[in-house]
C-alpha cells in the first residue's frame, strides 16, 4: 500500500481524518485519494496554479505526493467533476475558469426556446457600498451591518429585457469593484471577480419559485403588472465552502425557459 502523501498525518496515526471521538463511536478515515484531492485542492486555492493554467502531470503528481498515478488519477476524476479542472485529450488538465464558455452556462441556467444560445447584454443600473441587510448577512456568514457591494443589473436576449438581478458581495473581498469597472468589462461577472479579486465561484445552491411582477420590476422588464416571472434567488460559494455572493434575479420565461440536468 502506498505511503500517506506529506503533510497529512498516516491514516494509521492516532485521530488521523477521525469522526466523532464519543465513546462508542469508531474512528473513520479519509481515503488516500481524497486526502490527494483536498492535497490539490489547497493547491488551487492558494494559487499556486492559476485559472487556465495546466496543472502538473499524474504522474508529476504521484511523484510530489508519493502515491500511485491510480491514486492521483482518482483524485483528479473527482476535481473533474466538480468543474474544479478540466481534462483536454492530449494535452493535460487545466484548472476551470470562468472565461470558458462552459462555465459560464454552469451558472446560467435561463435557455432559450428556439435558437442558439448565447450571453446576455448587460445593463448596470446601480452599484454602491452598502450595510448588509441581516438576511444578506446570514447568508454571507459575515457580520449583520457589515460592507457589501450591491449591484442591480439588467440582462437582455436580442435587445429584449430577461433578467433583472440584484447581487451582495462581501465587502472586504471585493474592494475597488465599481460601476465604472462593471460598465467597462466585457467578459463574464465571474471572470472579472476571478481574474481581478481572486474569487472563483465553485458551486452555488439555488431557490426557484413562480411570482408576479411588481410594477417596478415591470417598467424595468417592459412587461405589464403582474406578468410571470421565475423568482431565482442563489448563494455562491468558493473554495472551503465559503459563501461569497447573494443573488436575486427575477427571470422572464416567455421565450425562455430554466434547464437543469440532476444525476
Amino acid at each position: 500500500m502506498s505511503s500517506a502523501p506529506p503533510n497529512l498525518p498516516s491514516p494509521n496515526s492516532p485521530g488521523a481524518g477521525a469522526g466523532a471521538s464519543s465513546p462508542g463511536n469508531s474512528p473513520t478515515f479519509s481515503p488516500l485519494y481524497q486526502q490527494i484531492k483536498a492535497l490539490i485542492t489547497q493547491s488551487l486555492q492558494s494559487g499556486e496554479w492559476k485559472p487556465g493554467e495546466l496543472i502538473p502531470s499524474e504522474v508529476e503528481l504521484a511523484g510530489r505526493f508519493k502515491v500511485s498515478q491510480g491514486t492521483v488519477r482518482k483524485a483528479i476524476d473527482e476535481l473533474s467533476a466538480e468543474n474544479l479542472v478540466v481534462r483536454r485529450q492530449g494535452k493535460g488538465t487545466f484548472v476551470a475558469t470562468h472565461h470558458e464558455a462552459r462555465a459560464q452556462f454552469r451558472f446560467l441556467r435561463l435557455m432559450p426556446d428556439t435558437g442558439e444560445v448565447h450571453n446576455p447584454d448587460n445593463r448596470i443600473l446601480e452599484v454602491k457600498r452598502t450595510r448588509a441587510p441581516a438576511d444578506v448577512s446570514r447568508q454571507l456568514d459575515i457580520k449583520s451591518g457589515d460592507s457589501v457591494i450591491f449591484i442591480r443589473r439588467v440582462q437582455s436576449f436580442d435587445g429584449v429585457p430577461t433578467i433583472l438581478e440584484e447581487l451582495w458581495l462581501p465587502g472586504a473581498l471585493f474592494k475597488g469593484l465599481t460601476a465604472e469597472r462593471l460598465n467597462e468589462y466585457r467578459g463574464p461577472m465571474y471572470g472579472l471577480f476571478e481574474t481581478e479579486f481572486g474569487t472563483r465561484m465553485i458551486r452555488a445552491t439555488e431557490s426557484i419559485r413562480a411570482v408576479s411582477a411588481e410594477p417596478a420590476v415591470a417598467e424595468v422588464l417592459g412587461v405589464a403588472a403582474g406578468m410571470p416571472l421565475l423568482s431565482v434567488e442563489r448563494v455562491s460559494f468558493t473554495y472551503g465552502d465559503k459563501p461569497v455572493e447573494v443573488r436575486k434575479g427575477l427571470y422572464l420565461t416567455d421565450r425562455h425557459h430554466y434547464q437543469n440536468e440532476l444525476s
